[in-house]
Parts: C-alpha cells; structure tokens; sequence
C-alpha cells in the first residue's frame, strides 16, 4: 500500500518511516509537515494510508482528515499522538484508529493491518471532544475529482440557496455540502447571521446600505456581492455593525 507520514518534526517523520520499512506492509511515498501539505500530497502521491500528527502549525491533522474525507477515494487515516488517556477516548468511541506516541513496531503493523478510511463526521466529532479543538482553518469541497480548500479568512459571507450553501469569497465562490446552522455553530465568533439564509464575515463588512428595492443590505469588502438583511435581525445586525439607518 501507498503511504504518506506527516508530521512537523522531521526526526519524527524519518523514525515513522524506517518503523514503516520494517513491517514490510507498504511504501512511504511522500511525507508532509503540516495538514495543508498532506492534502497536497494524497492528491499528487495517490496515497492510500495517510499516517498523520495531530498537533502541528498551520492546518493540524484532525482538520486535514476532515477534508481528506470528501475525497471519491479518501484515503485510510491513522492518527499518531501525545494526547492523554481521557482525550484518546474520544478516538476510541468514534471508531477512529490512532497510535500514540512513542509508536511501537507492533501497534503500527496493527495498524496498517486494519487500515480504514474515516467519515468526516467521524473525525468532526473527535476534533469537538480534543480539549484544545477549534473551528477549521479552511472549508473545501470536491470540484471535478479534486479537493478544492478556501482560507475561512477569505470568506465574506455564505449564503443557503436550495440544498446548498455557497461560500462567496474575492475569487469566487464554492459550493459545500454543509448545513449553514452547523457553520454558525463553527464559525459563530466570526460571522453574523443576517437572514435566515445567510451569515456575514464581520472583518470583511463594509457597511450597511439600502438597494433599490428599500431593502437593507450588507456590502463587504473586495466583492461586488450584496447580502440582504431581514427586518427580523435588522435592529441586532445595526446594533453589532454599528451601521446608522
């Protein structure tokens, strides 16, 4: 089997990969640093097995796993780790496999024995339960066989129309298939709930203006876009943009 090990230490990457090399029950065909360079990786190595840190700068393993999981043919997860007994317990009641930290040969090869692929509520669920968990870095979706992220910091708003919610971003927009509610919930600190079909990122509101319609509407910075405000939330949104009538 394909194999890619990812961690931010290097000695710790060289170490997985002679442990590896000595099961005899695949190949190391790449290694990556952080989260965003194993998603790289899998999509340019083929990897079937992704032996992944969780602590690391930048995207961190249980995000990456995350987006690893839209993939049509995501790849197997197992997750190396330091975390303590009660944290390891989230990973056990979520069926996620893991190795912790010092690996031994043995467990590795049990491992990769029952090598599984993970579903991202799955992992979501995990990443919910670590006690230094927090909202993703990116959100993604699959476009054309290929996972496409987007920087949450770049998003200006999303928007639900139909069965989707639509990501609008300086360069474009991104279609998820992800409920604008669990969005909120994630991304609660950073973004306004305008309308019941549309959250606002507040570091990228312009202001607050009138189409012409009469409507109130919130304009953002870098797009050309206009989110409407409903008249249910229009005194709570004034009251947080601090926007004049």
């Amino acid at each position: 089997m394909k194999i890619l090990v990812v961690d931010d230490e290097p000695p710790a990457r060289a170490r997985l990969k002679g442990l590896v090399a000595e099961t005899g029950a695949g190949e190391v065909v790449g290694e990556a640093g952080n989260g965003a360079a194993a998603i790289r990786a899998v999509e340019e190595t083929g990897a079937e097995v992704v032996l992944m840190d969780i602590r690391m700068p930048g995207m961190d393993g249980l995000e990456a796993a995350r987006h690893l999981a839209r993939l049509e043919r995501a790849p197997a997860v197992i997750f190396t780790t330091a975390y303590d007994a009660h944290a390891l317990a989230a990973f056990e009641a979520n069926a996620v496999d893991y190795l912790l930290k010092p690996i031994r040969r043995e467990r590795l090869e049990a491992a990769l024995a029952k090598a599984r692929s993970l579903t991202r509520v799955q992992v979501s669920d995990v990443a919910a339960a670590m006690p230094d968990g927090g909202p993703r870095s990116h959100v993604s979706a699959t476009l054309h066989g290929n996972l496409r992220l987007v920087p949450v910091g770049e998003v200006r708003f999303f928007r639900a129309e139909h069965k989707y919610v639509t990501a609008r971003f300086p360069a474009g927009e991104l279609v998820l298939d992800e409920s604008l509610s669990a969005l909120e919930q994630e991304f609660g600190t950073r973004f306004l709930r305008v309308h019941r079909n549309a959250l606002v990122a507040l570091n990228h509101v312009r202001g607050l203006e009138r189409d012409t319609r009469g409507y109130h509407c919130v304009s953002f910075d870098g797009v050309d876009d206009r989110v409407e405000v409903s008249r249910r939330m229009l005194a709570q949104v004034r009251k947080v943009l601090r926007a004049p009538g």
